[in-house]
C-alpha cells in the first residue's frame, strides 16, 4: 500500500508543477532541493506516474555510489509498499534487481555509461535524473555530456533532470539548455526542521592535513565533540570523517560510550550499511561515516551531525602514473550537505570542528574529478563515443590536456586506440568489461595465458583493493580471499564471477583455454602457481610498474620511479622482481610506496612489459666521462650491458657536448693566456657590445659548436676535452668576418708601454682595467692610459720599488699634484737608492736605482 501519509509531507511536492512544466517544454531542468525534501524519492515516483496523476513513464535515476543507489531504490519501494525489483529496482555493478514491471530504475553513473555505450538511444527510457550532480564525479559529468548528445542527435524527446541540494545551478542550467538558453532552475523549499550550527574548533591549533595524514589531536578532538553531542542532544549522532582509517581510530576513542558505534564507508559490509539505513531498535547510535553518507541517504534517527571538516580525494601524478589519496578541507557545499543529514526527520544540530571565521575561507564547491583524476577510463569512454579529444562534448570543465595526453598513452599501449586516438575493436571489447582499461587489458590478455577464472579472480582483487589486513602480497591476498568469509571476500567472489562471465560473453576473441594458458606460466616465479598467475596479471595491468630490487626493500620500477615496500616483515622485501599492483607516492616523498605486489621473475617481467623492452647502443656522458655500451633495458631498468668498442662518431660527439654542458667550460685547458684573452673579450663586449662576443659560461656553451667544432669532432673522452687549448679555440669567436678583429689588440691591448719603456700587462679581470706599475716608471706621464678607443681610463696601481701597492689613481696629473708628496715622504726613507724627485711630472722615468740610472747616462 502506498504510504501517502509520508509522501504528502515531502516538501519536494511543491516543485513538481514547475518541474513537469520544464520537462514538457524545454525537456530539461535543474532541480535544487535541500536534503530531506524527497528529491531522490518522491520526484522519480511522480515523474514515473507511480504516485500522483502524471502520465506513466520509465525513469532512470543515476546515483554516484552503489550504497546510495541501493538505498534510494529501497526507500522508494517502501513508499510504494512493495519489494525492490517490482515497480522500483536498481542495478549496480555485480547486482541487478529489476522486473518486467519496473518503472523506476536506480543505477550508478558507471552503469549508466555502460548502458549508453551499448544503446545510445536508451530505448524505453523517458526521463533520466542525474542525482547529486554537485559532487562532480567524472562518470556523472561524462554521462551528462553523452545524454546531451543523445538529445541533440537521436532523441530530442528524452527528458533530463540534474538534481542536487547544493549544485552550481547556473552552470548546470547553461549546460543543459545549450544554444537555446539556460534550462529552467526549479527550486523546492527546504524542510521546516531547523539545523542549529554549533562551532566547535579545537582549543589548541592542530597541524593541517598532509597527504593521508590527519593530526591525531584533531581525531581526539572529534571524539570529544561526539561525546559532548551525546551529552547535550538527543537522537543518534552521524560523524563525518575522511577515511576508514580515521573512522577506526575515532571508534577506538569512543570505547565505553553509552551508544552503539557503527562504521560506514565504501568497504563496509553490505549488512552493516543496510543496518545503518534501516534505523535503530531503541539503542542510541553513533554512526561514523565517510562522504558516502553525504548524499541521497537518510539515516533514520539522526538528530546530530559532527563534521570534522575534511574530505579525502584522489590526486594523480601523471608523469609517474601514480595516484594517491590526499586529505583536503571539505567545501562549503559538502558542509551544507552534511549538516542537512541532521534535519531530515526533526530539528537537529551540526557541530562543526572549525571556527566560524574559517568557514568563509572554505572552497565553495569540491574540485571537479575531471580536473584531478587519472583519465584513461574517461578517454576510452569518449573514444568509444566517437569524440576522442572530448572537444565536442558538453562538459562543465574540459579535461586537462596533460592528463588526456597521459591517458591516450596508456590506451595506445594496451591497444585500445590507434595513432589518431580512434578506438580500435580491441578497445571496444576492453570498454565492455566494465573495469579500468588497464585491468581490462590484464583480464583479456591474462585469460589467454592463465585461464579465464584465475585472471578474473586476480583482476577482481585489483578492481577493489583488498583490506590492509590482507597484507601487501597479492598472491597471499588472493589465497585469503578464496578462503575468506568476510564481506570483502563475498564482494570479490561476486565481481570475479561477473568478470569471468564478461570475458566469455565477448565471444572467441575474449575466451581463453584455461588449461593451456595456465601451463604457459606455471611456476615461472618459483613461488607456486599463485605467484606466477598473480604476478603475470598484475604486470599486464601495470607493465611500467614491474620493478627490480635495488636492495633492502628498495626497487626501481620500469617507469624510472623508485619504490619502497611498506611492510617491514613482508616477503616482498626479499624478492628480486615485483609486479607492483598498487602504489602511491606520499606528498613530498622521494619514492613510491608499494601497497600491493606479486613476486615475479625476470622472464615474466619481460613478457608482460614487452613494449618497454629495448636493446641497443647507448653512448652518453655518465660519471664524468663518455660511456659507450650495448644495453638491454626494460624501461628504466638495465638488464644487461657490455662495452661498445666502436661507438658511432655522431653519438660520441653528442655525448661529449652533453658532458661539456653538464660540467661547463672549465672542463677545457685554460692557460693563463687563455684566461687573459677571455677577460679582454669580455671587457670589450661589456663596454662596446656588438660585434664583440659574449664569452660568459652560458654564452660559450650555447655557441660551443662555433668555437669548439673541430675539437668536439675529435674528442672521444674527457681526457680529450682536458687537452683542448681554450685560448686558441676562443679566438675563433672574434669578429673576423666584419674586420673588427684586427683592432682587438688596439682596443684591449694585452700590454701597455709605459714611459720607462717597459711593456706592462693590463689586468682585465675586474670592473675596470688595471695597470700595476712602479711609481718611477711613470715619471713624466701626464695622463692616465686609456683603452677601448679612449673611452675607458685604466686604473693605475702605483707600486713601491719592492712591488708593493703605494697608490691607486685613474688621474695621473692629479696624483702628481696632490698625492705624490705623501707617497714620496713615506717611501724615500725606505728606498733611498731610488730617485724621488720633487716634480715627478718632469722627471726622467726609470726602472733602475739612482746609481744605475747615472751609469746608464754616463
Amino acid at each position: 500500500m502506498i504510504r501517502d501519509d509520508v509522501l504528502s509531507l515531502l516538501p519536494a511536492r511543491s516543485a513538481l508543477p514547475a518541474l513537469r512544466e520544464a520537462l514538457d517544454g524545454p525537456g530539461s531542468a535543474v532541480l535544487c532541493a535541500p536534503p530531506g525534501t524527497g528529491k531522490t524519492t518522491l520526484v522519480p515516483l511522480e515523474l514515473a506516474g507511480l504516485v500522483g496523476r502524471g502520465p506513466e513513464r520509465r525513469v532512470l535515476v543515476a546515483e554516484p555510489r552503489r550504497i546510495a543507489a541501493r538505498a534510494a531504490a529501497r526507500r522508494m519501494a517502501w513508499l510504494l509498499g512493495e519489494r525492490v525489483g517490482e515497480r522500483v529496482g536498481f542495478t549496480v555493478r555485480g547486482e541487478r534487481r529489476v522486473g518486467p514491471r519496473t518503472a523506476v530504475e536506480v543505477v550508478t553513473t558507471g552503469v549508466l555509461l555502460q548502458r549508453l555505450q551499448r544503446d545510445p538511444e536508451l530505448a524505453g527510457v523517458d526521463v533520466v535524473m542525474l542525482d547529486e550532480c554537485h559532487e562532480r564525479h567524472l562518470d556523472a559529468d561524462t554521462a551528462a555530456a553523452f545524454l546531451l548528445d543523445v538529445r541533440a542527435a537521436l532523441r530530442p524527446e528524452l527528458r533530463l533532470v540534474a538534481a542536487s541540494a547544493t549544485t552550481d545551478a547556473v552552470g548546470w542550467a547553461a549546460l543543459l539548455g545549450g544554444a537555446e538558453g539556460p534550462a529552467p532552475v526549479v527550486t523546492a523549499e527546504g524542510t521546516s526542521h531547523e539545523v542549529e550550527v554549533v562551532w566547535a574548533p579545537p582549543e589548541r591549533p592542530v597541524r593541517p592535513a598532509h597527504g593521508m595524514r590527519v593530526d591525531p589531536a584533531l581525531l581526539t578532538h572529534v571524539a570529544g565533540v561526539v561525546r559532548r553531542a551525546l551529552r547535550e542532544r538527543s537522537g543518534d549522532v552521524l560523524c563525518f570523517l575522511p577515511g576508514a582509517g580515521e573512522i577506526g581510530r575515532v571508534a577506538g576513542l569512543l570505547a565505553g560510550v553509552d551508544a552503539e558505534v557503527l562504521q560506514v564507508h565504501g568497504r563496509a559490509p553490505a549488512e552493516v550499511q543496510d543496518a545503518v539505513l534501516a534505523g535503530g531498535d531503541g539503542v542510541r547510535r553513533v554512526v561514523l561515516a565517510t562522504a558516502v553518507a553525504e548524499s541521497s541517504l537518510t539515516v533514520p534517527g539522526v538528530r546530530v551531525v559532527v563534521d570534522c571538516g575534511l574530505a579525502r580525494v584522489p590526486r594523480t601524478d601523471h608523469a609517474r602514473g601514480l595516484g594517491a589519496l590526499v586529505t583536503v578541507r571539505a567545501s562549503r557545499a559538502a558542509a551544507r550537505q552534511r549538516a542537512g543529514r541532521a534535519g531530515r526527520e526533526a530539528p537537529g544540530a551540526v557541530y562543526r570542528c572549525w571556527s566560524e571565521g574559517e568557514d568563509g575561507r572554505l572552497p565553495r564547491f569540491p574540485d571537479p574529478e575531471i580536473k584531478v583524476a587519472e583519465l584513461s577510463a574517461f578517454a576510452l569512454q569518449v573514444a568509444c563515443w566517437g569524440d576522442p579529444s572530448a572537444a565536442g562534448l558538453a562538459l562543465l570543465d574540459a579535461p586537462p590536456a596533460g592528463a588526456m595526453a597521459a591517458a591516450r598513452e596508456v590506451l595506445g599501449a594496451v591497444g585500445a586506440v590507434d595513432a589518431d586516438g580512434r578506438v580500435t575493436e580491441r578497445g571496444r571489447r576492453l570498454a565492455r568489461l566494465g573495469v579500468h582499461p588497464r585491468l581490462a587489458r590484464a583480464l583479456l590478455d591474462g585469460a589467454r595465458e592463465v585461464g579465464v577464472r584465475p585472471a578474473a579472480e586476480v583482476v577482481a582483487l585489483l578492481s577493489e583493493e583488498p583490506p590492509r589486513s590482507y597484507g601487501d602480497d597479492l598472491a597471499a591476498a588472493w589465497r585469503q580471499a578464496r578462503r575468506g568469509g568476510d564481506a570483502y571476500a563475498g564482494r570479490w567472489r561476486q565481481e570475479a564471477r561477473r568478470l569471468a562471465s564478461a570475458v566469455t560473453g565477448l565471444g572467441p576473441e575474449g575466451a581463453a583455454d584455461t588449461e593451456a594458458g595456465a601451463a604457459g606460466v606455471s611456476g615461472r616465479s618459483g613461488g607456486g602457481d599463485d605467484d606466477a598467475v598473480a604476478g603475470l596479471v598484475a604486470a599486464l595491468a601495470f607493465p611500467e610498474r614491474v620493478a627490480r630490487a635495488r636492495g633492502a626493500g628498495s626497487f626501481l620500477m620500469a617507469s624510472g620511479t623508485r619504490a619502497e615496500t611498506a611492510e617491514a616483515g613482508s616477503r616482498l622485501r626479499e624478492a628480486r622482481w615485483l609486479a607492483v599492483a598498487v602504489a602511491d607516492r606520499p606528498v613530498a616523498a622521494a619514492s613510491a610506496r608499494v601497497r600491493l605486489a606479486a613476486v615475479i621473475d625476470e622472464a615474466t617481467a619481460v613478457a608482460a612489459a614487452g613494449a618497454l623492452h629495448s636493446r641497443g647502443a647507448e653512448v652518453r656522458w655518465a660519471d664524468g666521462d663518455v660511456v659507450a655500451r650495448e644495453v638491454a633495458r626494460l624501461g628504466a631498468i638495465e638488464l644487461v650491458a657490455r662495452p661498445l668498442p666502436a661507438p658511432d662518431a655522431g653519438a660520441v660527439r653528442v655525448a661529449v657536448a652533453e658532458g661539456l654542458r653538464r660540467e661547463g667550460v672549465g672542463l677545457l685547458r685554460w692557460s693563463a693566456g687563455a684566461v687573459a684573452l677571455r677577460q679582454r673579450m669580455a671587457f670589450l663586449h661589456g663596454e662596446l657590445g656588438e660585434p664583440w662576443p659574449d664569452v660568459s659560461d652560458a654564452a660559450l656553451l650555447e655557441r660551443a659548436g662555433e668555437w669548439l667544432g673541430v675539437e668536439l669532432d675529435r674528442a672521444r673522452r674527457r681526457a680529450d676535452l682536458e687537452r683542448v687549448d681554450a685560448g686558441a679555440a676562443l679566438g675563433r669567436l672574434l669578429p673576423w668576418a666584419s674586420g673588427a678583429a684586427v683592432r682587438f689588440d688596439e682596443l684591449a691591448p694585452e700590454r701597455i708601454e709605459v714611459p720607462s719603456g717597459s711593456r706592462v700587462r693590463v689586468d682585465y679581470s675586474g670592473a675596470q682595467p688595471v695597470l700595476a706599475v712602479k711609481v718611477q716608471e711613470m715619471f713624466g706621464q701626464q695622463e692616465s692610459p686609456r683603452v677601448a678607443d679612449g673611452r675607458v681610463p685604466v686604473l693605475v696601481h702605483l707600486l713601491s720599488p719592492a712591488g708593493r701597492p703605494a697608490a691607486v689613481t685613474a688621474d695621473l696629473a692629479s696624483f702628481w699634484r696632490e698625492g705624490y708628496r705623501s707617497v714620496r715622504a713615506e717611501l724615500r726613507g725606505r728606498y733611498p737608492k731610488h730617485p724621488w724627485p720633487e716634480d715627478p711630472s718632469a722627471a726622467e722615468p726609470t726602472r733602475y736605482t739612482t746609481a744605475r740610472l747615472k751609469r746608464e747616462r754616463g
